[in-house]
């Protein structure tokens, strides 16, 4: 099964970066579009389309556009989360420093939906030139007519802003990245009430990962029914993969969802495994490993869940013989607690803690940790402020539920 290259279908291209080579590939077609319909008309065409996050939390994105308040006269802001913290994801650089105008114009999109006339692009401090690449585009788009004031004539205006991200894993969740954006600490929100009603500044604000917005220009250009005619019933369209680790041939893939499985994804796509396999975590350090007898599982939401897993933000970590799994357990449950913000107790004592056990199961005392570990879990369990903890509960408990032997 051949790849399915949406996104990623010009971005091996020389320039592809650049206005030109956009408007030649068809670039701001589906905007110009847009900017003639009504608001609800662009949100019911997202709705149909099935479109959910691609950030991790899949949440319905058109659905997402429809709480924003309709009659609220306050200003609206729509915000690009590029902050991808999540070790072993790389996909929204790829679009960003490869199609960036294919990100601005899915922005532009969604802010004629919600009526937003501010924009941000919240990408993560180590992302310099990400940074760059998109400034310059910005530049680029105001300079022609595609974004700033009175966009092609329509009387519409958008402007867009790039924000270095404030150097932490937590950023990525919506409400600390919010609260970096306004210069604060990095801490999670309480939520209600949502970045939909009360965001940046207390503004109705839309928060979508780069990937999903880079999505809703090709919804809009050729039809919601076209997108929902590629995936399943609860995962249309195409998910962009990032395989790394103990793999020949690491890099980017974009697949139709559900067209092949994890297994096919390392084989025949990644080269294969280097050494013998060991465990795949399939959505990003945050989801739970698979054992190797667990990868026939199909790429799609649905699916990953049913396997006792995620998908993520579509990060596939191949873990191979190299290093022993306690060490592994260890690492991932070292950068949970190095990145917890501290804000609640029960992430912050109960990561660090975790980490300990782990450090001590990899020196070999064996003697009651695997219990205490599973009292942490407990103890954290639907007790945590924000998907961090949580995230933390689920990888440690499938180590030890998987690999406790061998811990």
């Amino acid at each position: 099964m051949p790849e399915t290259r949406i996104i990623l279908e010009y971005t091996g291209e020389k320039d592809s970066a650049s206005l030109k080579f956009y408007l030649e590939h068809g670039g701001y077609r589906a905007a110009e579009k847009a900017l003639s319909m009504k608001p609800q008309d662009i949100i019911e065409a997202v709705k149909a389309s099935g479109l959910r996050g691609r950030g991790g939390a899949a949440f319905p994105t058109g659905l997402k556009w429809d709480f924003v308040p309709k009659e609220d006269p306050r200003p609206r802001f729509v915000v690009a989360n590029c902050d991808e913290g999540e070790p072993g994801t790389f996909k929204d650089r790829e679009i960003a420093e490869k199609y960036p105008h294919l990100l601005l114009e899915g922005m532009l999109i969604a802010a004629k939906a919600i009526g937003a006339n501010r924009g941000f692009i919240y990408v993560r401090a180590e992302y310099p030139r990400a940074q760059g690449i998109l400034k310059a585009a910005i530049s680029e788009a105001e300079k022609h007519g595609y974004l700033g004031e009175n966009i092609r004539g329509t009387g519409f205006s958008f402007r867009v802003q790039v924000y270095g991200g404030g150097g932490a894993y937590i950023c990525g969740e919506e409400t600390a990245l919010i609260e970096s954006l306004e210069g604060k600490r990095g801490h999670p929100r309480l939520r209600p009430p949502y970045p939909v009603s009360y965001g940046v500044y207390g503004m109705p604000t839309v928060v979508n990962n780069v990937e999903t917005l880079s999505n809703v220009p090709f919804i809009l250009d050729k039809g919601p029914e076209w997108y929902r005619s590629m995936g399943t019933a609860d995962s249309t369209g195409t998910k962009i993969f990032t395989v790394s680790g103990g793999v020949r041939k690491p890099g980017v893939y974009e697949f139709k969802f559900g067209d092949i499985t994890l297994r096919q994804l390392i084989e025949e796509y990644a080269g294969g495994v280097i050494g013998k396999l060991r465990g795949v975590i399939p959505g990003g350090l945050s989801t739970p490993i698979l054992r190797p007898e667990e990868l026939d599982v199909k790429l799609t939401y649905e699916d990953l869940q049913r396997a006792g897993s995620l998908i993520g933000s579509g990060a596939v970590i191949v873990v191979n013989d190299a290093v022993p799994m306690a060490a592994v357990a260890r690492r991932s449950l070292e950068f949970l607690a190095h990145e917890s913000c501290g804000k609640c107790t029960p992430c912050r004592e109960g990561t660090t803690w975790l980490a300990r056990l782990f450090r001590e199961l990899e020196l070999g005392k064996k003697n009651g940790r695997i219990e205490k570990i599973n009292h942490i879990i407990d103890g954290m369990r639907g007790k945590c402020f924000c998907p961090l903890g949580e995230g933390a509960v689920a990888v440690a408990g499938a180590f030890v539920e998987k690999y406790g032997e061998e811990l």
